[in-house]
C-alpha cells in the first residue's frame, strides 16, 4: 500500500532521476534496470548507481550504497523499483543492504512484480521500522526501461 501522505518536491526530484538512471542499465532478459539514489539529511546527494553499473548482477540499491563508507542517520535512498526483498543472484538482497546501512527512509515508484521472485522489500523494510513511501505516479517511467521485460 502506498504511503497515504504526499509526495514533495524533492521526493519527485530524486525519484524522478532514480528513474532517468534506470535508463542506463545494460539490457538484460533476466534482471529488471532499476536506477537507486541516496540523499542525505541535508538533501545533498551522496551516492547513485544503477543495476548492472560495473558488476553484472549488481542491483542499483546495492551499486549505490557500494560507493559509500558510511551513510548519515536520516539519509533516504530512492529507488525505481521497491528494493528486492529476496534475490537469486546474491545471498542478501537490497533491502537487506538498505537496513544494513541504516538508511531509514525508502521512496520507489513501481512495486516488483513477482517476474523472477516474489517481491517483498517494502513489507521487509516497513517491519523493521523503515519509512516507506510508494509513488505510483512514476510508476510509468520506472517500467519504461523494463517493457522488453513486461511486454514479451
Amino acid at each position: 500500500m502506498a504511503d497515504p501522505g504526499p509526495a514533495g518536491d524533492a521526493d519527485l526530484r530524486w525519484l524522478g532521476l532514480a528513474c532517468d538512471l534506470a535508463r542506463r542499465c545494460p539490457p538484460s532478459a533476466t534482471a529488471f534496470s532499476v536506477g537507486a539514489v541516496v540523499v542525505g539529511p541535508d538533501g545533498r546527494e551522496l551516492a547513485r548507481g544503477f543495476s548492472r553499473q560495473d558488476d553484472p548482477v549488481a542491483h542499483a540499491e546495492e551499486a549505490a550504497l557500494a560507493g559509500l563508507a558510511a551513510v548519515p542517520a536520516g539519509s533516504t535512498i530512492y529507488s525505481s523499483l521497491e528494493p528486492c526483498g529476496r534475490r537469486a543472484s546474491r545471498p542478501r538482497p537490497c533491502a537487506r543492504l538498505i537496513l544494513d546501512a541504516g538508511i531509514g527512509r525508502v521512496v520507489f515508484a513501481w512495486r516488483e512484480p513477482s517476474l523472477f521472485v516474489e517481491g517483498a522489500g517494502a513489507e521487509l523494510l516497513r517491519a523493521a521500522g523503515v519509512d516507506v513511501v510508494e509513488i505510483p505516479e512514476l510508476a510509468g517511467p520506472a517500467r519504461a526501461p523494463n517493457r522488453h521485460l513486461l511486454d514479451g
